[in-house]
């Protein structure tokens, strides 16, 4: 999905005082999520926090409602076990290459988090209702508000979604009208610094977002890690399999493990598991290897004894005739056995 400058930084006084982050992205316009088209297009551009303008629509406009995851043979491993030793190569290979090949394209998908970030204190925010829905698009309360109150308790940020498709009487507002809109809502629904706005517009096909975190808010959400939400909204946006509720509860839940998770190289990881699974397989082998080694020298010991017990006393000198007497007198069981 393409995407264009941002409206910049806000500074603006709050309950606390000081200064609030906010920021943005646009798009072109894209097919309808829900018949699973693809994003817009465009050119990238970032601001102080990062909001996102995309295009699509994930359903039309709707009423209004407020609401707050072997046998013997010879020594050796032989043809046949060198086959299957090749197979299994090859298919722990071709594990292997699935696996880093998904590492690195979901990494590729999302921002980065290279900052250890701590969570605001507890009681840094007056806990209020976790969304506002003008849309009628929120039908089970309950999961929408699993992934918000998880990045509440991720962060110490409390998230507040709020889903309209007009900006003051207009559907088709400005960016900066836009911007001027979620930045007048926060002093309207918060008495404190220590929330995240996410507004989330949409109509005919189009729809923009923006965020504004608080004084507090931003010191935790800054703009590395707006840039991780907005990606996961993004990605969630277009994935028909998503519900409404899910759609933005999935984002939050995600964006929030991320955030205050430092990224490690998907190398790392990558790396990590080829060297286990080698280990599995150079075991197995050895052990396949032993196993063999041990069952045929089970056999050549049980073929001498047999060739022993059928040669004629005639061939033995004196001496060895005592010997394998004396022998099978020590062992009785034995040679009944045998």
């Amino acid at each position: 999905m393409g995407r264009s400058g941002g409206s910049g930084g806000r500074s603006s006084g709050g309950s606390s005082g000081g200064s609030r982050s906010s920021g943005g992205r646009s798009g072109g316009f894209g097919s309808s999520h829900r018949s699973g088209g693809s994003g817009g297009f465009g050119s990238f551009g970032s601001s102080s926090g990062g909001g996102f303008f995309g295009s699509g629509s994930r359903m039309s406009s709707g009423g209004s409602n407020y609401g707050g995851s072997g046998s013997g043979g010879p020594v050796g491993c032989g043809c046949g076990a060198v086959m299957i030793i090749l197979v299994i190569v090859l298919i722990v290979m071709l594990i292997i290459g699935v696996f880093v090949a998904s590492v690195f394209t979901s990494s590729s998908e999302i921002t980065k988090s290279s900052v250890a970030r701590q969570p605001l204190p507890a009681g840094s925010v007056n806990e209020t209702e976790y969304y506002t829905d003008e849309l009628g698009w929120i039908n089970n309360q309950t999961k929408m508000e699993e992934g918000l109150k998880y990045f509440y308790q991720k962060t110490g940020v409390q998230p507040h979604v709020v889903i309209i498709d007009n900006v003051n009487g207009s559907h088709n507002p400005t960016e900066s009208e836009l911007d001027s809109y979620a930045n007048a809502l926060y002093d309207q629904l918060f008495a404190d610094e220590a929330h995240l706005l996410f507004v989330f517009y949409e109509y005919n096909d189009f729809y923009m977002d923006r965020y504004v975190a608080g004084t507090q808010a931003k010191t935790v959400i800054d703009t590395e890690a707006a840039d991780i939400l907005l990606d996961y909204i993004d990605r969630n946006y277009y994935d028909s399999s998503l519900t409404d509720e899910e759609f933005f509860s999935n984002s939050f839940r995600d964006a929030a493990d991320r955030i205050m998770t430092v990224t490690k190289s998907p190398w790392i990881a990558a790396m990590t598991t080829i060297g286990i699974v080698f280990a599995v397989v150079i075991l197995a082998i050895l052990l396949f290897v032993w196993w063999r080694h041990a069952k045929n020298q089970k056999n050549l010991e049980a073929k001498r004894t047999a060739e022993m017990l059928n040669t004629p006393l005639e061939k033995f000198d004196d001496v060895e005739i005592e010997d394998l007497a004396k022998k099978y007198q020590d062992s009785p069981s034995d040679q009944h056995k045998d």
